[in-house]
């Protein structure tokens, strides 16, 4: 007998939600069909979401964007990540309607320490193939901002490490200018 493997699509994925299968408590996202553990969120890594909270609400203008922290968006049928941060396109009702699609996302922004090979390579092509037009990895373990942008297929086109004190904006928000270390923090 041969085994079959059975993906989840988002819809079931929130009804598992909604009956108690998955529990407030639980920390998972839907990649590929897969309900996926995601791993603690240690203190470096919480350091870093909030900097990067503050430094994404301070240089974005309300009109421009939604910034969404820890929160879900639904990229495919079969996948519904939970990014660090994301930078959403403006709408009145604020996605109460429905989570988020990738046309809607200007910005997605994952922290990274232990998670970092999971980020680096899958993450990154699950975002890619949806076509999200940029990624920004928060890598904690070089101290580094890694920017992804123009995706094509299952990968990014343009790849750059950059410097933590160089300024640098989202490529669909040029008025959105911090430092990658507004993010990391200070060195440890």
């Amino acid at each position: 007998m041969a085994v079959r493997h059975r993906r989840f699509t988002a819809d079931e994925y929130q009804r598992m939600g909604e009956t108690g299968i998955l529990s407030p408590g639980d920390r998972v996202e839907l990649i590929d069909g897969d309900v996926l553990a995601m791993t603690p969120i240690g203190p470096r890594h919480a350091a870093s979401v909030d900097r990067a909270t503050r430094a994404f609400f301070a240089s974005v203008p309300t009109s421009e964007a939604i910034v969404r922290v820890q929160g879900p968006v639904r990229l495919s049928l079969y996948t519904e990540p939970e990014p660090d941060l994301v930078l959403l396109r403006p709408r009145a009702d604020f996605y109460a309607s429905a989570h988020p699609g990738p046309h809607e996302v200007l910005l997605i922004v994952e922290v990274a320490d232990s998670s970092i090979d999971f980020d680096r390579n899958v993450k990154v092509h699950v975002y890619a193939r949806s076509g999200v037009p940029e990624y920004w990895l928060v890598d904690l373990n070089d101290d580094t901002l890694v920017r992804y942008t123009l995706p094509g297929g299952d990968a990014y086109q343009q790849v750059e490490r950059l410097d933590p004190d160089v300024r640098v904006a989202p490529a669909l928000l040029p008025g959105c200018v911090i430092r990658p270390r507004d993010l990391l923090g200070p060195p440890i």
